[in-house]
């Protein structure tokens, strides 16, 4: 299985930190923000990773992360990606890398508590389609936001002003090779952007969607008040180290 971090967007939330460091480069307590989602792939045991990058700092990440010796790796991949134009069309840079292999997608700023061992050995199992992770949080109308009957996501909308649910759309996500065809066709939102929410819905169309529900804590650190709370929590408990 191949895993694909997505570091690239401008961060414009995190400005004027960002006029000068990727976003993804900022401190989470002791740590770039960047260690936290390689941590989360090598200790579900995916070694095969592909950085995708952008803007005018893409540089820096191969000077502090070079090859990945430091989490264990052999080798690690980088691609570019110019401009934004949403998670989906960053993905999109992924399809040659992949080559058909399902792949475990997550996000440059999204950080654990614990891992997502159990998750990828049980998509590993799954003949086809994608799983998606969620949790419960407080602020759903920020995130994707899925709703549940029994054991199957019959929706997720993208920052509902009124959720259904408070279970977020985390940002990890495990796809089969059928995700490059689904971005290819999806066309751009309001925001002018290929939007990861459509790609699920889109496996939810084809009954090929699964879910698991993390243990222990999850933020993402795009904002000041979110990049604040997460390294308050890695500081008080510690996020997922490596194994």
């Amino acid at each position: 299985m191949k895993g694909v971090i997505l570091a690239g967007g401008l961060g414009t939330r995190l400005s004027p930190l960002t006029k000068v460091a990727n976003k993804h480069l900022l401190p989470v307590y002791d740590k770039p923000m960047i260690y936290y989602p390689i941590t989360t792939l090598v200790n579900a045991g995916v070694k095969d990773i592909l950085l995708v990058t952008g803007g005018n700092n893409a540089g820096d990440f191969l000077r502090l992360l070079g090859n990945g010796a430091e989490f264990g790796l052999k080798h690690l991949n980088y691609t570019y990606q110019r401009g934004e134009g949403g998670i989906a069309d960053a993905l999109k840079l992924a399809e040659h890398f992949c080559g058909g292999d399902k792949l475990v997608v997550v996000l440059g700023d999204n950080i654990i508590e614990r891992n997502i061992v159990r998750a990828v050995a049980a998509f590993a199992e799954q003949g086809q389609g994608a799983k998606i992770l969620l949790k419960e949080v407080p602020d759903p109308q920020r995130f994707g936001v899925a709703t549940l009957d029994g054991n199957r996501v019959t929706k997720i909308v993208e920052k509902p002003k009124q959720p259904e649910t408070n279970l977020a759309v985390i940002g990890i996500y495990m796809y089969d090779g059928q995700v490059f065809e689904i971005a290819r066709n999806l066309k751009p939102s309001a925001r002018g952007e290929l939007e990861i929410t459509d790609v699920n819905n889109a496996y939810i169309e084809r009954g090929q969607l699964t879910f698991d529900v993390i243990d222990g804590w999850w933020t993402d650190a795009g904002t000041f008040e979110s990049l604040f709370r997460a390294s308050e929590r890695v500081r008080a408990g510690g996020a997922n180290h490596l194994a």
